[in-house]
């Protein structure tokens, strides 16, 4: 006999999981505990938003399912953000509740509203925990949220169900999703022709890529046939980016869709990798105007209309590219230099060879901090300049929040990379505003001695938003704030803390963060308008 609430944790551990984030409430002490004693360490965080941000950094560690724990009311309400965000972002996650017994809640309102309303628009089931089929539920929660697309599922348990003891289960079920690879067919035959005869072929690949496990692949299509390679913001370093036909991460600059958007247009086949397009801005809607051939390999089908394509294959998509690639000989006249050409027509865009600015802060910080670096970036133009200049050489190397870009991602991201991987440096890249919408998590990075190195990029606006108001002729209103004093607050949480304005300052605080057994915080000054021309 076990009781529902160890139940819970012997599946999750069973499922890879071995953290866990969230806020104690005394609706939630028993799931806590039992998940706890089960191996899947739970870490108090400072705000349920940040828990679940914790938790994808680890799932992009481990590839297990991120795991939030929140109390019932406001505990619930807090984490809607990020669980919205998981659901866009291909995050496989458990969010467990608590609530109060259904014959609790016909009398007692404190506290009390309908969990499950909440959360069904934003995850891709809610379930309510009962004893009888505990196993059963909480088994089948992990195979939604597992399955394509992946995403996150939650469970209200109720009070009294959390301490009961069940019997074990006769069935267990299984979390494996199971997807298929192209069968010969007319539609198969023909992309496989259109590749053979490409001479100006273009790839995109996205985050599905990575769920089904298609670097490989991916880098065969690169490397043997000679594709050139842009990938969305998740799915950068899916080939290592100093690779001579790896174009880097696109989707949200205008600058840069000006050279890469053309591209497009010319080319004769354009290959789709697991490539969904809520990453992208409007600008990236139907790109191509019908004269190329459009092969799309995707998870799930196209329901988005933000693009069509010729053919489009439903599945796995590693298998889907390596059918399609087998046996088809090298027809791309695209060379290296071509492509480096483009190359450095991007990077002139950002100026890394700047004396001080945005891009010379990436350009220090990518040639000092190890080449197995893990990052993390939070919204706002420094996400865009970032993502453009950072070099990614493995992928899931630089995590973000892409479909729903939502602010404050970046340092919890970092701190739950950290933790489950803990060997490697964390590099941890945000605004200032971004910052100080979580400075309490810097309390939770020393209490869970992840010692991640946060870059402040400190101009005192809100720079994107602020471009935005001039291009549209509007006054300033609401973008420009007053400067805190990043370095000193990190010094008060108990890290070190740095106020650099140059690039021998930045590398000095870079060398000391790096030997560090605490987080440092490294604030950058910057002026206003210091983006002007560059996203």
């Amino acid at each position: 006999m076990a009781t529902v609430a160890e139940i819970i944790g012997e599946r999750l551990h069973r499922a890879g999981c071995r953290h866990a984030f969230g806020i104690p409430g005394g609706e939630v002490l028993a799931v806590m505990k039992g998940i706890d004693d089960a191996g899947v360490k739970f870490t108090l965080v400072k705000h349920e938003n940040a828990g679940g941000f914790m938790a994808e950094g680890v799932f992009h560690r481990t590839g297990a399912p991120g795991v939030l724990i929140a109390t019932l009311g406001p505990g619930v309400a807090n984490a809607v953000n990020v669980v919205a965000n998981a659901l866009q972002d291909r995050v496989p996650m458990l969010f467990i509740t608590g609530c109060v017994d259904e014959e609790e809640a016909t009398t007692y309102t404190h506290q009390v509203f309908d969990h499950a309303a909440l959360m069904r628009p934003v995850t891709k089931a809610s379930l309510r925990m009962t004893a009888g089929a505990a196993e059963a539920l909480i088994d089948k929660a992990i195979a939604i949220a597992v399955a394509d697309p992946p995403g996150p599922v939650h469970i209200d348990v109720p009070i009294s169900v959390a301490t009961q003891q069940v019997p074990a289960a006769k069935v267990m079920l299984s979390a494996a999703p199971a997807l298929a690879s192209p069968a010969p067919s007319p539609a198969l035959q023909q992309a496989r022709e259109w590749l053979a005869q490409a001479k100006r072929p273009v790839m995109i690949a996205g985050v599905d890529a990575l769920y089904h496990h298609a670097e490989d692949e991916v880098r065969r299509l690169v490397g043997e046939l000679g594709i050139p390679l842009i990938t969305t913001y998740k799915a950068k370093g899916i080939v290592d980016e100093r690779h001579g036909l790896v174009l880097g991460g696109a989707g949200l600059s205008p600058q840069a869709d000006k050279i890469l958007l053309p591209l497009l247009r010319d080319a004769d086949l354009i290959l789709l990798a697991g490539y969904d397009p809520i990453e992208m801005r409007v600008g990236w809607r139907n790109v191509w105007d019908g004269t190329a051939d459009v092969v799309e390999f995707s998870a799930t089908r196209n329901t988005h209309y933000m693009h069509q394509a010729s053919i489009s294959f439903v599945g796995n998509v590693r298998q889907g590219l390596a059918t399609l690639r087998a046996g088809i000989a090298r027809a791309s006249r695209w060379t290296e230099d071509e492509v480096s050409a483009i190359r450095q027509q991007l990077l002139a865009i950002y100026r890394t060879d700047e004396s001080w600015g945005p891009a010379a802060i990436v350009d220090v910080a990518r040639r000092l901090l190890p080449h197995d670096t893990l990052a993390s970036a939070d919204s706002g133009a420094h996400r865009i300049l970032l993502s453009q200049v950072w070099d990614c050489y493995e992928p899931r190397s630089l995590m973000q929040s892409s479909g729903l870009c939502t602010m404050g991602c970046s340092l919890p991201l970092g701190i739950g990379a950290k933790l489950a991987d803990p060997e490697r440096p964390v590099a941890v890249f945000t605004g200032d505003a971004c910052l100080e919408m979580t400075l309490g998590e810097l309390a939770t990075a020393r209490d869970a001695k992840t010692p991640v190195i946060v870059f402040v990029f400190a101009d005192e606006s809100l720079s994107l938003i602020e471009i935005k108001q001039r291009a549209n002729n509007q006054s300033n209103l609401g973008v420009d704030f007053g400067g805190t004093d990043f370095a000193a607050v990190g010094r008060a949480l108990g890290g070190l803390g740095f106020d650099v304005g140059n690039r021998d300052e930045l590398a000095a605080a870079i060398e000391q963060s790096l030997v560090a057994s605490t987080f440092s915080v490294i604030a950058c000054r910057l002026p206003r308008k210091a983006y002007d021309g560059r996203i």
